[in-house]
């Protein structure tokens, strides 16, 4: 099943060479879940914060869950901090 994996900020370095834009298109398995996908490329599971399935927001207790179909985009963001006071 055909996928785009997009990791954004301090965790775009996870990404493999051939990405582009903080994006990968990647073949993976049926029952993949989003924490697979975040041990395969060995990002750490505390910088993990904001997960989206197509723009929609995962919540840590389901990203253990088969949620990934055909055509699917999946981003990750690390905590984020900043902004006026």
């Amino acid at each position: 099943m055909k996928l785009t994996l997009k990791l954004y900020a301090g965790l775009s370095r996870y990404l493999p060479d051939e990405a582009e834009n903080n994006a990968v298109n990647l073949d993976v398995n049926e029952n993949t879940t989003p924490n697979a996908l975040v041990e395969k490329y060995n990002l750490p599971f505390e910088s993990v914060h904001i997960v989206l399935l197509n723009g929609v927001y995962i919540k840590p207790e389901e990203r253990d869950q088969p949620l990934l179909k055909e055509g699917d985009v999946l981003a990750m963001w690390p905590p984020v901090a900043g902004g006026r006071r």
